[in-house]
């Protein structure tokens, strides 16, 4: 079962972010393109052929984070979209935040 596949799991806080040495063996098992930002929020650059495609992709993980209830946040540019996430709650990453990377990677697999 890839990290994909694992539904993610509403964090209502409280609870500690995953240890370091947790965070690398999880980020080890997403695409190499991920990668801890200087807020340790996971985070990649995902390029298009054009804003349209780049637009496309945004509403496809909009409509996977609303299934989820985990919301990544999205930035929109001609031909690209960044993706950073984190679990706002407790500041910090836990399990379900690399599940959401997973499925973001599907996404964009999936080309529509």
């Amino acid at each position: 079962m890839s990290l994909a596949d694992n539904a993610c799991i509403p964090c209502k806080g409280g609870v500690p972010a995953l240890e370091p040495a947790k965070v690398q063996e999880l980020l080890g098992q997403l695409g190499k393109e991920w990668e801890l930002n200087s807020d340790d929020h996971l985070e990649r650059l995902y390029t298009f052929k054009n804003f349209a495609e780049a637009l496309e992709f945004v509403n496809r993980v909009g409509e996977v984070a609303e299934a989820e209830g985990h919301h990544p946040d999205l930035y929109l540019a001609w031909g690209k979209c960044k993706v950073e996430i984190w679990t706002h709650k407790i500041n910090g990453l836990t399990e379900s935040d690399f599940f959401m990377a997973a499925k973001a990677d599907r996404a964009f697999e999936s080309n529509g």
